[in-house]
């Protein structure tokens, strides 16, 4: 049976994926999935954010070479990666996808880390990259009401609908660095906590909902289903 490693930039989304999204691939046909912090989880000080594409690199051909039988993925957020072409830091098509629709940014990028992770490994199979367009808090957006009762505030179930409602999608949620989803709600919450209340909300929410809105995250996600039937 497949082992499954999902690298991720922060808490938020190590506990998504343990709490929420680990037990899904289960009974998908996972024998193991494990989030993992990219970079060197024992500095503590230093966990979370977005590494340069180098390291990050290093890590992804460092596992796939040394483990057959595992797959490697990512929650990575678009709009946190490092682009500048010039900058050895930067991350494969992030430069070049800032000039494209939003609906062809995400996969621009994806498409060049596959492009990129080839050139060490001929068979990148197992590699399947995933870019959130903005950071884990979009999807909450999927049901207003569950989001808002989960965290233990239904009375914001409207507010946070009225967010919502001004985007085609929960992953559109975002129109500037000083509106991103965690500081919307952030706004209305001051004392939101996002590890803790992220992954109640996302347990309340479901994946099903979460697919049914956010088809980015829904293709990713039977893509993984596949390789779990592998």
């Amino acid at each position: 049976m497949p082992r499954l490693f999902i690298l991720v930039e922060g808490e938020t989304e190590e506990t998504f994926v343990n709490e929420v999204l680990g037990p899904h691939l289960y009974n998908k046909g996972f024998e193991a999935v494990s989030a993992k912090l990219m970079g060197n989880a024992r500095l503590r000080s230093q966990r979370g954010g977005i590494r340069g594409w180098p390291e990050v690199k290093r890590e992804i051909v460092r596992h796939l070479k040394s483990d057959r039988q595992v797959f490697i993925t990512m929650m990575v957020d678009y709009y946190g990666m490092p682009s500048h072409p010039k900058k050895t830091k930067a991350w494969p098509g992030r430069n070049r996808a800032a000039t494209l629709p939003f609906s062809e940014k995400a996969p621009c990028v994806q498409s060049a880390l596959t492009a990129n992770i080839q050139k060490e490994l001929k068979d990148v199979r197992r590699f399947l990259p995933f870019v959130l367009m903005h950071e884990f808090e979009a999807l909450l957006f999927s049901d207003c009401n569950k989001f808002a009762a989960g965290i233990g505030r239904p009375h914001l179930a409207t507010k946070f609908q009225t967010i919502r409602n001004a985007f085609n999608s929960p992953e559109e949620i975002n129109d500037s660095p000083l509106t991103h989803p965690a500081l919307r709600v952030m706004e209305l919450v001051p004392e939101y906590q996002k590890p803790i209340f992220g992954s109640i909300a996302a347990i309340e929410i479901g994946l099903d909902a979460i697919c049914l809105e956010c088809p980015h995250f829904r293709a990713w996600l039977q893509g993984l289903e596949g390789l779990a039937r592998t």
